[in-house]
């Protein structure tokens, strides 16, 4: 939802008006970010949780670059490795699982640890649809689903679940 959420935002040059309707009853009106920030912030959130989960981390002090994971931060934490025929995802199997240029796939899933980090508990301006920020953050909404079924779902012999939502171009 936060992937559609951030195409449909960097594609306004207006924010147009949302219409909520429960059982074709209008039940919340505002403006379509009402919806699509939160739906981008939750987004951010789960795809920094999915990369921390595979074994992935920030560099301290770099918003570019990633690094693997040496130790869980708690003992509750999960991590693939802890499923039997899963294992921790390196760096280099991350980077290389994007079709693009490595530098894009490394700055792009350092946004995430960034945004999650930093972008969300603080006000900033990083959601500008014209920002490199929203464009890298594209690319990582595309790529974490992957790592996911190439470090978890398909070692483990699972189908991974249809999470992608549909939407209807409407006219304006």
């Amino acid at each position: 939802m936060g992937h559609l959420a951030l195409r449909h935002s960097m594609s306004w040059e207006d924010v147009p008006a949302m219409r909520v309707c429960f059982d074709d009853r209008l039940v919340i009106e505002g403006l379509a970010t009402g919806f699509t920030n939160g739906a981008i912030e939750a987004a951010v959130i789960h795809a920094r949780a999915v990369l921390e989960f595979l074994g992935l981390k920030a560099v301290k002090g770099s918003t570019t670059e990633i690094a693997e994971l040496d130790i869980r931060r708690s003992h509750d934490d999960l991590g693939v490795e802890q499923f039997r025929g899963a294992l921790k995802f390196t760096k280099e199997r991350a980077l290389s699982a994007y079709p693009g240029p490595r530098e894009e796939a490394e700055s792009a899933l350092a946004t995430v640890f960034y945004a999650a980090n930093k972008g969300l508990a603080h006000a900033t301006a990083s959601f500008d649809r014209n920002s490199s920020q929203s464009h890298l953050l594209e690319v990582a909404f595309r790529g974490v689903p992957v790592l996911l079924l190439n470090a978890f779902y398909r070692p483990l012999g699972l189908v991974q679940p249809n999470y992608e939502l549909t939407f209807r171009p409407r006219d304006v």
